[in-house]
């Protein structure tokens, strides 16, 4: 007869490996001018609501229902995530999701943006194009190829690290969207293959941004046609 303490342990659950978390690619400048107007729009906003007479307070609260929102989504909003699976966008008023087999091609001109199996086009607005900044490191390119110099970089990206910024590299010298714009396609020529990576894309509105900024201009309108 077998007691308790003859039987052989139960083996142990082999322990999960962490999946990798999302590289994040968002715009440093176009967050720090998000929060200036934001603190200007609240600042004189709120001083309306609250020290305003008459229909001022009402119209106050109308502009900030519209404007607060607007400006956080082409502001702070926009974020580019990179995964080992898919790519998630993360623009103004949508947020797309594209599996790595889905997507058919990058192209940066005069802005960056992505496409899709299917023929869409979605542009990245957490990666702006900055002509001066190309231009800036063509000078620098020059200079390192005449004089054996090395590049740097610095657009937010994994979780916080300047996307470009890898030290010193031994490339060319690359603006800094398209430093990122380059870590995408590298990663999406690995991945497009998996078998983890298949799957449909799908876009969601945002409507935690479209909601209030309808109120808002509804809110406004209707001030001024009763005024």
């Amino acid at each position: 007869m077998t007691t308790p303490e003859s039987q052989p342990p139960s083996p142990q659950p082999e322990p999960q490996v962490p999946a990798p978390k999302d590289r994040v690619y968002r715009s440093p400048a176009g967050i720090a001018g998000g929060v200036l107007l934001l603190a200007l729009a609240l600042w004189l906003g709120i001083d309306a609501v609250v020290a305003g007479e008459g229909r001022t307070p009402w119209t106050a609260a109308a502009a900030l229902l519209f404007l607060v929102p607007l400006i956080a989504a082409y502001t702070v909003r926009p974020a580019v995530f990179a995964g080992d699976d898919r790519m998630r966008v993360r623009n103004p008023f949508r947020l797309i999701v594209l599996p790595w087999a889905q997507v058919e091609s990058f192209r940066s001109a005069y802005s960056n943006e992505v496409f899709s199996e299917g023929g869409d086009k979605y542009q990245l607005w957490a990666l702006p194009v900055s002509l001066r900044g190309r231009k800036k490191a063509a000078r620098q390119e020059s200079r390192r190829v005449a004089g054996g110099g090395r590049g740097r970089g610095g657009l937010l990206g994994g979780g916080g690290r300047g996307a470009g910024a890898r030290g010193v590299g031994d490339g060319p010298v690359r603006a800094e969207a398209d430093k990122v714009m380059d870590e995408l396609r590298e990663l999406w020529e690995a991945r497009k293959d998996a078998e983890g990576s298949r799957g449909e894309v799908t876009v969601r509105w945002a409507w935690e941004v479209v909601v209030p900024v309808v109120v808002g201009v509804v809110g406004l309108v209707v001030l001024w046609v009763t005024g």
